[in-house]
């Protein structure tokens, strides 16, 4: 086995993803932990770090590098946002180290401005932009959008290697919240290609989402529910969003769109953009951190 060079996590609300790096930004051991920032208590990330995810990883003595949540007001310590426009070299300056033996650092998130005059933020996102950026020497030049599906959807605009702008869509939140606390209650899994393309015709343009939602309503109170309510649900939402956002960034019909993330959550993004008439490619979001991260890390011990 290849020795280990870095401890890399993508440290999230609900769990931690974590990764033994060799040199090359390969992967030798993946592990996934129970331990989100919304389950630790005040002061307990750094004491889990250590006793539960530097041993299980037999990284005891490897330098570490974090991204995702564990640098908000939730997590270890707070990373403050570095501004858009950002690139490798800006969001490495905001990097804060939080152990010295050996050493672990945490990336910080960005913040910007989206729809109108309002701001946005993402973390851990930007990690991933990064790493898609880095696999390929082409992408430090020109226009790109990406588009990176999840609670909180991100759409970024990227120019000559600089995260530019972006906006958020909390999608899959909202699907959350209906589904299990709304009228249009759906239990079951959302799985069936049937209804979620139902959904995505009704989702039409994407304007009066509101009044689009209550078709789920309507539907099941006439006995003509969906196979699949929560499928039904899910093309709804995801259509709207699909349908809406290109416009707010100004992206045209004929754009490729980089869609990176989770390959099941890409698959249904991807339906969606099919029925759009949007032109995209799909990519790995486990390999984009994995390659954030060790870009991060490598300006780091180059400084």
């Amino acid at each position: 086995m290849a020795d280990g060079e870095l401890l890399a996590c993508d440290w999230g609300t609900t769990h931690v993803r974590a990764w033994v790096l060799d040199h090359a930004g390969k992967a030798i051991t993946r592990k996934q932990f129970p331990l989100g920032v919304s389950r630790l208590a005040k002061g307990e990330a750094a004491i889990k770090f250590r006793s539960e995810i530097r041993n299980a990883m037999g990284a005891d003595r490897l330098p570490a590098i974090l991204c995702g949540m564990i640098g908000s007001t939730l997590g270890w310590t707070v990373v403050p946002y570095r501004d858009c426009p950002a690139d490798l070299g800006s969001i490495a300056q905001g990097v804060v180290q939080v152990e010295q033996h050996p050493p672990a650092w945490i990336v910080p998130g960005l913040k910007g401005t989206g729809i109108g005059s309002a701001p946005d933020v993402m973390r851990g996102e930007e990690t991933q932009i990064l790493g898609w950026l880095a696999s390929d020497p082409v992408r430090a030049l020109g226009r790109f959008t990406v588009c990176h599906p999840g609670t909180h959807a991100k759409w970024a605009e990227i120019t000559d290697g600089r995260i530019v702008r972006f906006i958020t869509a909390m999608t899959g939140e909202l699907f959350d919240l209906l589904r299990h606390h709304s009228i249009l209650r759906a239990d079951g899994v959302a799985d069936d290609e049937l209804s979620f393309d139902e959904g995505l015709a009704v989702a039409g343009d994407g304007s009066a989402l509101a009044a689009r939602l209550f078709t789920a309503r309507a539907r099941a109170a006439i006995g003509q529910a969906p196979r699949s309510p929560a499928s039904y649900l899910s093309g709804l939402l995801i259509g709207a969003e699909i349908a809406s956002l290109p416009s707010l960034l100004d992206i045209g019909r004929d754009e490729p769109i980089a869609l990176l993330g989770d390959p099941e959550l890409c698959r249904w993004y991807a339906r969606g953009m099919t029925h759009a008439g949007l032109r995209f490619n799909v990519w790995d979001g486990e390999g984009a951190v994995l390659a954030g991260l060790m870009a991060l890390y490598n300006r780091l011990v180059r400084a």
